[in-house]
């Protein structure tokens, strides 16, 4: 069986930058082997209020632990994918071999500040496409001039990564599942039941990628107590409970707010395990992992960390890294 890998999720949302260093050291110490990063402009709701740069922040993390890091990007609009670059190849050759970047197609929350047209999903993954053709291009030491559907104009990097970073495609439908397949290292995707995530990942597979790995963000709310639990999950989360295609074109918090309010604690189950039960949270994790997952990133929604680190570091971690051994 393939090598597990646990990872820690680092809410740039919902924390401060300097309160999300200390987690990762205390992730890292609890037996979490890597992180994963948001790259957002903004939060989801009011309530979470932070929105730190996880740039700036990576060099830190990375410095302090010696986990891998991962980090979701939409380059191609709030970023031309020439300073992405630059920016993929600086943590890689500071700390080889322990970053990759997911690529996805961004949200309008993050992705409107620049004043530019909000493209369809179709012309997005298009950028996208563009963007890491362009990325890839300069990480080999190439000088770019492209006009598409953004322009870089003879860009060169001197400082290179020294070898290829990995390029993760972000994926939440089959149909885009299929399509990263073709051109991504490995796909990205969100929890849910397992049929749906079998389903999403056989897209990849037939889409071109066979044989690469799949990472998987686990949205889960763990506490003391199954009411700690829900609550946790409900203050913190209720706005992300729709499907991406509604989320993704939503403005601002307020817009988030304003859709979380019609959601009551009893709908949250819909895209947040939530239980108080170590057993439980490890079963629904050995599902995906025998899905196919290699890669899991455990987010646990509500505000409770340093609890859920160390408790999973003693009583779920063990169970799953097992499984790599059978």
């Amino acid at each position: 069986m393939t090598n597990i890998q646990i990872g820690y999720h680092a809410s740039h949302e919902q924390f401060k930058p300097s309160q999300l260093t200390q987690y990762v050291i205390q992730a890292q110490k609890a037996g979490f082997t890597t992180a994963l990063s948001s790259d957002h402009f903004y939060p989801w709701s009011e309530t979470q209020g932070e929105s730190g740069f996880a740039w700036s922040w990576l060099g830190a993390a990375m410095q302090a632990t010696n986990l891998s890091y991962g980090i979701v990007n939409a380059p191609g609009q709030r970023y031309n994918p020439a300073i992405i670059a630059q920016a993929v190849a600086t943590l890689c050759e500071m700390f080889p071999q322990r970053f990759w970047i997911a690529t996805g197609s961004g949200q309008f929350l993050n992705e409107h500040i620049t004043g530019e047209e909000w493209p369809a999903k179709q012309v997005r993954n298009q950028r996208l496409k563009e963007s890491v053709d362009v990325m890839r291009a300069l990480w080999a030491g190439e000088t770019v001039t492209h006009k598409g559907l953004f322009e870089v104009y003879d860009a060169r990097l001197y400082t290179l990564p020294g070898y290829m970073p990995s390029v993760i495609g972000a994926a939440i439908t089959e149909k885009t599942a299929e399509w990263v397949g073709g051109w991504a290292d490995g796909m990205i995707t969100t929890s849910r039941p397992p049929a749906e995530l079998k389903k999403i990942i056989e897209a990849f597979r037939r889409g071109g990628g066979e044989g690469k790995p799949v990472y998987l963000k686990v949205q889960l709310s763990y506490d003391n107590s199954y009411e700690k639990a829900l609550e946790g999950a409900h203050f913190q989360w209720k706005n992300n409970v729709f499907p991406s295609s509604l989320l993704g074109d939503i403005r601002s918090p307020e817009g988030f707010d304003a859709a979380g309010k019609m959601v009551r604690p009893e709908d949250m189950h819909s895209a947040v395990r939530i239980s108080d039960s170590t057993d439980q949270h490890v079963e629904w994790l050995s599902r995906d992992i025998e899905a196919g997952v290699s890669h899991l990133y455990l987010h646990n929604v509500n505000l409770e960390q340093k609890n859920f680190i160390d408790v999973f570091g003693e009583k779920v971690l063990p169970h799953l890294k097992s499984l790599s051994t059978k």
